[in-house]
């Protein structure tokens, strides 16, 4: 055989295999969004992971669950109202900032330390869609947290009702209030916390940043309400977003918890503000990430 004939042969053969090209619906973008949103929601309750990462959420859904049954079983057994709703959620302030610290990093530091965003983004999966996904399962699962822990005080607030459908209907009302008020404080808590946990691709860094935050201004708002005028003591809490989150509760539910005088405006502008800007920050933060 001669060089020319050489070079003229292919150089390489094409094997079937039995691949086979898809031929199934493409779901696009919607559903590539709402599969990421219920993979982070799952992630942040431990679900689908090893027996280590379901500890922490354990324990605080544990935590959150004992206390909603205590008070089922004090109005039991003396016919009163140890703590209300909006009481229970305020008290679990500590627990969920934890939570905050602990899955916010959980839910966006792994992506950006495995280097898999230019993966997600390969895809009709654009990144507002990844950055809203992520911040829509964070605000989930921290409703998520306080709505069934709720749904089990009311349950037993209506069996033990003996007001009959009157004492039922102002039991649901409660419920349903605290529902609301539970969201409130999903959304503005977990928009100010995703975007700071998804500055660093380490998970310590991100609990760490978090927990400063929401910690740092605690010694102010202390000194503040010691030795402050009135109208500082009402406007100190601004400075903390559980005080904003409190202080809109004493507004718009017209309870005692936080004296905010009249600045409950301001304290609603406040939330909107934590709300637009930890969106923003969060879109922008993956708008830089390399794809």
């Amino acid at each position: 055989m001669t060089s020319a004939e050489e070079m003229s042969r292919p150089s390489g053969v094409i094997h079937d295999i039995g691949y086979r090209r898809y031929t199934g619906p493409r779901l696009g973008r919607r559903h590539a969004t709402a599969a990421l949103y219920v993979h982070s929601v799952r992630t942040a309750f431990g679900l689908g992971r090893s027996a280590k990462a379901k500890i922490f959420p354990g324990i605080v859904i544990a935590l959150a669950f004992a206390v909603a049954i205590v008070a089922v079983a004090i109005r039991a057994q003396t016919d009163q109202v140890a703590m209300t709703y909006l009481q229970y959620i305020d008290g679990l302030a500590i627990p969920i900032v934890l939570f905050l610290a602990v899955v916010g990093p959980e839910i966006v530091c792994r992506d950006l330390r495995a280097r898999v965003l230019p993966l997600y983004f390969s895809r009709p999966l654009g990144r507002i869609d990844y950055a809203l996904a992520k911040l829509g399962a964070m605000v989930s699962a921290v409703w998520l947290l306080l709505a069934a822990p709720l749904l089990l005080m009311f349950l037993g607030g209506v069996f033990d009702q003996t007001g009959g459908a009157s004492g039922a209907w102002n039991e649901l009302t409660d419920f349903l209030g605290g529902l609301g008020y539970a969201a409130i404080t999903a959304v503005v808590l977990g928009a100010f916390a995703v975007p700071l946990a998804s500055v660093s691709s380490r998970r310590a860094v991100g609990a760490v940043v978090i927990a400063a935050a929401f910690t740092v201004t605690t010694p102010i708002i202390g000194v503040v309400e010691e030795v402050g005028g009135t109208t500082a003591r009402q406007l100190v809490p601004l400075v903390n977003p559980v005080g904003i989150v409190t202080g809109l509760e004493s507004w718009i539910y017209q309870t005692e918890e936080l004296e905010i005088g009249r600045f409950g405006p301001l304290y609603l502008a406040a939330a909107v503000a934590v709300v637009g800007v930890g969106t923003v920050a969060l879109i922008l933060r993956y708008r830089k990430v390399a794809a």
